[in-house]
């Protein structure tokens, strides 16, 4: 049994006639990415077209390639400047916006901490918190507010800053493959990556496009289901990612202002937005944030968000913002 969501504002346009649904999928990003869209035409002019634009995100926002733009402007010396392509700057005044709104608990000069805790391109073997002296020096480098872009596009290095886009850039991947969708007169669609999604319109059927939300637990009940039109959806939750020693688990999200990864309390969190970029910083940022501030940023803020904890007992529950279960039908 599943609850069922749907967008307050649903008014879907009526399906295309005589059309099928193509499937196209693939690998990006360290993940996988497909699309279910209502088209004719030739399939394999339209997949050129959403790889060549996750080939661009990868090549302006990448931590793990060394030639893409991210990791030329964290290696610039201090006082050195790079012009932004236009896609990276977007991504990046988004960030910031965030980290204003959230008191910096999303940080796009996390890069630092991310390696530090073993999370980062260079992986490396768990052996416990990193020593204070190290977690003083990364903390040192990581501050939001050391950025600032210019008239011209332009940003500077200030020294030592190492961004990681890694919380924002999928969901700008899926907003980006989804305007290219609609840039070729495809108005129905669902596209996916990594977990990430966006849709728009119906089925030929005319039914929505479903989709059922991450359950970090899978006895969790009931789960829910979300008409996806005009809506996009983003999760982050550390049962992805992480290490156990001494008995604590240490997950992959960390909260740049301390330095540490987040209390385990929070299991995950879900935000839908229309835009997958913005849904997938904040779901990072209120997961940041925890209970009770997390679920008061997104109820201050109209964020559709649902944050999944577990209390001291070990119990999961579940909250939700006002935003949220105004869509419960």
């Amino acid at each position: 049994m599943h609850k069922v969501l749907i967008p307050t504002a649903f008014a879907p346009p009526s399906p295309p006639r005589g059309l099928p649904v193509q499937v196209l999928d693939g690998a990006t990003m360290g993940t996988s990415w497909s699309v279910r869209c209502v088209a004719g035409g030739d399939a394999g002019r339209l997949r050129a077209e959403i790889e060549r634009r996750l080939d661009r995100v990868i090549s302006e926002m990448s931590g793990w390639r060394a030639d893409s733009a991210l990791s030329r402007f964290n290696r610039l010396p201090a006082g050195g400047t790079m012009v932004l392509p236009p896609g990276f700057r977007g991504v990046l005044e988004c960030a910031l916006a965030t980290a204003a709104a959230s008191g910096g608990a999303f940080d796009p000069t996390i890069g630092p901490l991310v390696d530090l805790w073993g999370f980062g391109a260079v992986p490396t073997i768990h052996e416990g918190p990193p020593p204070q002296g190290a977690m003083a020096e990364a903390l040192g480098r990581v501050g939001w507010r050391q950025l600032a872009i210019d008239a011209a596009g332009g940003l500077r290095q200030p020294g030592g800053v190492a961004l990681d886009l890694s919380g924002i850039a999928k969901g700008h991947a899926v907003d980006l493959v989804a305007d290219g969708l609609e840039a070729a007169g495809v108005t129905c669609y669902l596209v996916e990556i990594g977990g990430e999604l966006r849709g728009r319109g119906v089925k030929p059927d005319g039914s929505p496009w479903w989709v059922a939300l991450e359950r970090p637990v899978p006895d969790q009940a009931p789960g829910y289901l979300v008409a996806l039109h005009d809506l996009a959806v983003a999760t982050s939750g550390d049962y992805r990612r992480n290490f156990v020693h001494g008995g604590v688990t240490y997950g992959h999200t960390i909260d740049p202002r301390s330095g540490w990864p987040i209390a385990p309390d929070v299991v995950a969190v879900t935000v839908l937005h229309r835009r997958c970029m913005q849904a997938d910083a904040l779901a990072t940022a209120l997961a940041v944030l925890g209970l009770p501030a997390g679920l008061d940023h997104a109820t201050r803020h109209g964020i559709a968000a649902l944050v999944v904890a577990r209390d001291a007992a070990g119990r999961i529950a579940e909250h939700m913002s006002p935003a949220l279960a105004a869509m419960l039908d």
